[in-house]
């Protein structure tokens, strides 16, 4: 019995040490965006006064300068503690998916701007913010599973470990009755 309830207590502090995990690159994550976004929307503002570019064309940009920034800081930060073995193919794909929400990000400006007319400097900032969010959800799942792998799971190599001193905490080859004297009753 004694080895078979310590299971029960190690699946919820298991479950708890993800969780904690998560929220741990959740938040990095936020941070690192949140500089982002601010670049981001700094960018889109400073090019709309000081240039006569489109809407979406500022945007763009915007989306380019902070696409840059966000690689510098999930690589450094949010995700440094991630394989880092195959740099061509972790910044192909950044830049692949980052293109995806780049897309997302500018369709909604794109669409609130050209499809419906709302293109007031504060309709714009409105709707580049909304297309951040959106496409920050997509970037989150696609940069945590397909860019920034993670090394082999912490987690696995310490249930291996309680695995095997739960092992040689238990009975030993000599007190473990063989097959052969299980049933047999042993008079000294």
């Amino acid at each position: 019995m004694g080895h078979g309830s310590s299971g029960l207590h190690s699946a919820p502090q298991a479950l708890r040490q993800r969780i904690d995990l998560l929220v741990r690159e959740i938040a990095k994550f936020g941070a690192v965006g949140g500089a982002g976004l601010l670049v981001n929307l700094l960018v889109f503002n400073l090019v709309r006064q000081v240039t006569d570019l489109q809407v979406v064309r500022a945007s763009v940009i915007a989306t380019v300068v902070a696409i840059a920034f966000n690689y510098i800081g999930f690589r450094y930060f949010t995700y440094r503690d991630r394989d880092k073995s195959g740099r061509t193919r972790e910044l192909t794909l950044f830049l692949l998916f980052s293109a995806v929400g780049l897309v997302i990000e500018n369709g909604i400006l794109y669409v609130a701007t050209y499809g419906f007319g709302w293109d007031s400097p504060l309709q714009s900032n409105v709707f580049k913010f909304l297309g951040i969010g959106i496409a920050t959800l997509f970037r989150f799942w696609s940069y945590r599973t397909w860019v920034f792998k993670t090394l082999p799971a912490r987690e696995a190599v310490a249930d291996a470990e309680s695995f095997l001193t739960e092992r040689h905490t238990g009975p030993t080859l000599k007190e473990r009755p063989t097959p052969a004297t299980a049933g047999r009753r042993t008079t000294t």
